[in-house]
């Protein structure tokens, strides 16, 4: 995921539902230079993050809330793991709008998260990621929904460069950008 991202010194990348952090603290520890902002909505989580950065010695902005809670235009970047999957059909599209508002024009998404489920994959999904998080939520990932609510959000070059099957399913890596023209405001500043 670091690669596809291709973070570079002095940018600011957002990880969007950040958890316990290690996925912002790899960042920034690979590159001390960047800006990093973790923000997820559970306020336990955000406390063993912030602890894991201290014990690092790195400054990392962590906050409480949810993507549509950051200013326009704020980062360079913004990664998300294994977060969508977790929401309501409505609430990824907003949430993926919000991202799009967040990045400043040509501004990069990269999202690893469950994918289109196919075979063994999707019976894997099914035992494992849809008995502990709910069919209702899960579904849309499992029939591929993600690229297109990506690109309904107004990202521009949506692409899936990278698949892995593991022993919950198949998790695909997503990237895309923000255009660099306003054209996209009409579609990411839509309500629900």
């Amino acid at each position: 995921m670091r690669a596809y991202l291709a973070a570079r010194p002095n940018e600011t990348i957002v990880d969007v539902g950040c958890g316990t952090g290690s996925f912002a603290l790899l960042l920034k520890l690979a590159e001390p230079r960047l800006t990093v902002i973790g923000i997820d909505p559970d306020a336990e989580a955000l406390d063993i993050a912030r602890g894991k950065a201290h014990a690092a010695a790195v400054d990392i902005e962590w906050r409480q809330g949810f993507a549509g809670d950051l200013a326009a235009e704020t980062a360079d970047a913004v990664v998300s793991s294994l977060v969508l999957h977790q929401m309501p059909l409505s609430e990824k599209a907003a949430t993926l709008r919000a991202m799009n508002r967040m990045l400043r024009p040509g501004g990069r998404l990269v999202i690893a998260d469950y994918g289109l489920q196919c075979g063994l994959m999707r019976l894997l999904f099914r035992l494992t990621v849809q008995r502990l998080d709910g069919v209702t939520d899960t579904q849309p990932n499992a029939d591929g929904v993600i690229p297109k609510l990506i690109a309904a959000a107004g990202f521009e070059d949506v692409v899936a460069p990278f698949t892995i099957s593991t022993i919950t399913g198949t998790i695909q890596l997503f990237t895309a950008r923000r255009p660099i023209s306003d054209a996209w405001r009409s579609v990411a500043n839509d309500p629900d």
